[in-house]
């Protein structure tokens, strides 16, 4: 890249261009941060330690004609609503950035009081089994075995794509020799085997709300991680007796709930013989996390 202030691929004048024609998409609240976003991560193709500092300033800077492409290509995506995590193949989740594609769902804040609420329990435990059902890209498995150097974790999930973006990003972290990802349904790949924590992020969207969902979720995001039944709770309905059958005694089970699930959650439970069921609200008072002990 040369300095050329005359030049109409600069820095400045792109970042223009695109946040002009974001301004009329869905996002355009988002406009200047989402370009900056997409150009960053065009100049990184080329030069992996760029920065946001170093691009503002460099504003005369000009790109290669295929990082310029690429980049006008990201933005149209964008401005179409696609997701700006799909399009940089990045996500962030508790302190950590993975790999992301349309197998799997982007991994939400939300769900890091999940990840909070196991690390707490699995400290209070001499050994730490854990599973992470349904792991996805694999966030809250890799986020567990990255702060918890002793736990042994498996991971399952019923999607061979998804396992494999979950493996990357274990590799990436550098815990796949202590990640075990199965391939199957629920618990059935771990079958036989016993756990301290069984931990879960399960899809709980109801088939009926699809259409009150963002068109950036609903329409980019796999259905498969998504929807559970027609009223959402179908993977609990599964999940937490078996849950029950595979856990020692006195150890527990810490699910991700949706907005106004606490009460079925709650009695399917009581139902299955847990006790000590407490909910953990989310920064918006909404009753987030749901954990039960097998006495």
């Amino acid at each position: 890249m040369q300095p050329n202030p005359g030049d109409s691929e600069t820095i400045r004048i792109l970042l223009a261009e695109a946040e002009s024609s974001l301004v009329e998409g869905p996002h355009a609240e988002r406009a200047r941060r989402d370009a900056e976003t997409l150009l960053l991560c065009a100049l990184r193709e080329d030069a992996p330690d760029i920065n946001l500092a170093w691009m503002i300033a460099h504003e005369y800077e000009t790109l290669p004609a295929h990082s310029t492409a690429d980049f006008r290509a990201w933005v149209e995506r964008r401005r179409a609503g696609e997701p700006i995590q799909y399009i940089t193949g990045e996500a962030e989740f508790y302190g950590l950035s993975f790999k992301v594609n349309r197998d799997v769902l982007i991994p939400r804040p939300e769900t890091e009081h999940l990840v909070e609420k196991a690390i707490e329990l699995a400290r209070g435990f001499e050994r730490q089994r854990i599973v992470d059902v349904g792991t996805g890209s694999g966030a809250i498995a890799v986020a567990l075995a990255s702060n918890l150097p002793g736990a042994d974790i498996h991971a399952t999930d019923v999607s061979a794509a998804a396992l494999n973006v979950a493996r990357a990003n274990a590799k990436r972290h550098g815990v796949e020799a202590r990640v075990i990802f199965r391939l199957g349904d629920l618990l059935a790949p771990v079958t036989g085997k016993l756990f301290d924590l069984i931990v879960s992020n399960p899809p709980y969207v109801a088939g009926g709300d699809r259409d009150s969902l963002s068109a950036e979720v609903r329409d980019y995001e796999p259905a498969q991680a998504l929807f559970a039944g027609g009223d959402g709770l179908e993977i609990y309905r599964r999940l937490i007796p078996a849950a029950f059958a595979a856990l020692f005694h006195e150890r527990y089970l810490a699910l991700e709930i949706g907005f106004g699930q606490q009460p079925a959650v709650e009695a399917f439970l009581a139902g299955a013989g847990f006790t000590g069921i407490e909910f953990t609200k989310d920064l918006q008072g909404i009753p987030r996390v749901a954990v039960a002990r097998r006495p």
